[in-house]
């Protein structure tokens, strides 16, 4: 494993100067790993967590494969165990990967002061149990409330379905009595929350933040919502679902899982002697608006990111794609690599890793910037599983024969939304 980067002062003539932002923690819960060690190896062995769905009663739904993280017990980070009956599935994972991210980046207790320590969480659809409303529905009497149905509803049955309790839940467990925000964008929501916590220490109004986002899509009462609305997959064998970019695809698969990073200034991390996974160059953000064909949102993202970063399309390392393997999002994608980074859209290496964990809103996109801040460390990027046919129409190097060589320790990590917002972080090692 390659050593972590102890970080040195600020070069003179840098871009960013004095106001350099870095990521020193990272913690991550997905279908392919819990742990980033775990994580990465899946990742750098091309190891799959695609499988058939498990839930015998979304048995009947099209969609027959899914990605679950596996055997994950919420009692091993939740410190208060009565927190528990009123955290959903999204709300462990995200309280589970600031614990590992916290502890990772060295920071315990006491070690920031609560004012200055912050939260920033993205967050998608979070669904509800039906049977939480059972009681009250089997109450009801020609289609009227009957005496008394309100009273068999719990009280907090609505706890575990607000946004914002990510955020919350974080906030407590790490005493974060400073700014905490939760932005709700779907799959843009984590690199959104990153955009944010960047402009909050850049005010001066934190020393540092936990951002992330968690999600988890595989309800079957979710899983019915999807299939009506999404392009899912009608693949029955996990090895032929999903297939970003190539030209048999067919649609994505649902999963699960998230990821926290633990952000601050160069010169903080410097003085408390903390390791550093990469720098945060900058972040973009777009919306399609009326032009969802040409996804020109994309488009303003990363063009927004490269004129912040300062740098040429040639000097990324790999593109972490969105790409969920729906036949038109992967090619209005594509479109906009080619529009944005011209003659370099062909050659620059292309990654996308929902073939190893799915497609889970907010939650993916957390997930994906920690594999691209691991392939930044380890010096190579993993393979998009499953490309065997590249598609003409997309006309990109996705890297699909085994983990490729980092030509440059700088990587572009993009999201986009079903409706058009999008988001493009870049990150360079040091």
């Amino acid at each position: 494993m390659t050593a972590h980067t102890t970080p040195q002062s600020a070069p003179r003539g840098d871009r960013r100067g004095g106001d350099r932002i870095v990521i020193t923690g990272l913690g991550v819960v997905s279908p392919a790993g819990v742990g980033t060690a775990a994580f990465w190896e899946s990742l750098q062995s091309g190891v799959s967590a695609i499988g058939r769905q498990l839930n015998p009663t979304a048995a009947a739904l099209p969609s027959r494969l899914t990605a679950e993280v596996p055997d994950f017990d919420p009692k091993a980070f939740v410190g208060d165990r009565k927190f528990i009956k009123v955290m959903s599935r999204d709300i462990q994972f995200g309280v589970a990967a600031a614990k590992m991210a916290m502890a990772d980046a060295g920071l315990a207790a006491g070690d920031v002061d609560p004012l200055r320590l912050g939260v920033e969480f993205g967050a998608g659809h979070m669904g509800f149990a039906p049977a939480d409303l059972a009681d009250a529905a089997r109450a009801m009497r020609d289609g009227e409330w009957a005496d008394g149905p309100m009273g068999r509803i719990a009280p907090l049955w609505l706890l575990p379905q607000l946004p914002n309790m990510p955020a919350c839940h974080v906030a407590i467990d790490h005493d974060a009595q400073g700014p905490n925000n939760t932005i709700t964008s779907g799959d843009a929501s984590a690199l959104l929350a990153l955009s944010e916590a960047v402009r909050v220490i850049e005010r001066d109004q934190a020393d540092v933040m936990i951002v992330g986002a968690a999600s988890s899509r595989l309800d079957p009462l979710e899983l019915a919502r999807l299939n009506l609305f999404e392009t899912l997959s009608r693949c029955e064998d996990p090895d032929e679902a999903p297939r970003p970019f190539d030209r048999d695809r067919d649609g994505t698969i649902v999963g699960e899982g998230g990821a926290v990073f633990v952000v601050e200034r160069l010169s903080h991390a410097a003085r408390r002697g903390a390791d550093v996974y990469g720098e945060v160059l900058a972040v973009g953000a777009g919306c399609d608006g009326r032009d969802a064909e040409k996804a020109a949102g994309l488009s303003t993202s990363i063009s927004a990111a490269l004129r912040r970063s300062g740098l040429r399309p040639a000097e990324l390392g790999h593109v972490n794609a969105h790409a969920k393997g729906t036949v038109e999002g992967d090619r209005q994608e594509a479109a906009a690599y080619h529009r944005v980074l011209g003659g370099a859209a062909a050659s620059l290496p292309v990654t996308s890793l929902k073939g190893y964990f799915g497609s889970f809103d907010a939650g993916s996109g957390a997930v994906e910037l920690a594999g691209s801040l691991l392939s930044l460390r380890h010096g190579v990027v993993p393979m998009s599983l499953r490309h065997r046919t590249p598609d003409p129409a997309c006309g990109l190097h996705v890297v699909d024969d085994g983990p490729a060589r980092l030509r440059t320790r700088t990587a572009m990590s993009v999201s986009r939304t079903s409706l058009g917002q999008s988001a493009a972080a870049i990150v360079r090692a040091l």
